[in-house]
């Protein structure tokens, strides 16, 4: 499925119950286990933990790659997973590209999965 069809987190956040209070439906169960799988890999959970800690909570791809211990393709690849999903967003500046947390991207994840 193209990524244009798929709901977005914000989608999901928006129409959708906290889990533990009612019944997902599928396709929001399908977009949200998008979202997850997103996160559930050491390498961008690391990402969003150093994009969020960095100066001015944006980071180069160039600040990244070494901290990471990972190639610059590899990171990249990671950061675009993570953008997809709705947690970064990307500005380009010459031949860098820059990346910044979605504000209230993860709280929307945390606001899905509260039992209250």
């Amino acid at each position: 499925m193209p990524v244009s069809e798929l709901l977005t987190l914000t989608d999901v956040s928006a129409c959708c119950a906290p889990i533990a209070r009612a019944p997902i439906a599928s396709d929001h169960a399908e977009s949200l286990a998008r979202s997850l799988k997103a996160l559930a890999d050491p390498a961008r959970l690391r990402l969003v933990s150093m994009v969020a800690a960095h100066e001015d909570s944006e980071a180069c791809v160039c600040d990244l790659t070494e901290p990471l211990g990972l190639s610059q393709p590899t990171v990249s690849h990671h950061l675009k997973v993570l953008v997809d999903a709705g947690f970064l967003t990307r500005s380009k500046r010459g031949i860098w590209a820059y990346y910044r947390l979605v504000p209230g991207s993860l709280d929307a994840v945390a606001g899905l999965l509260t039992t209250v």
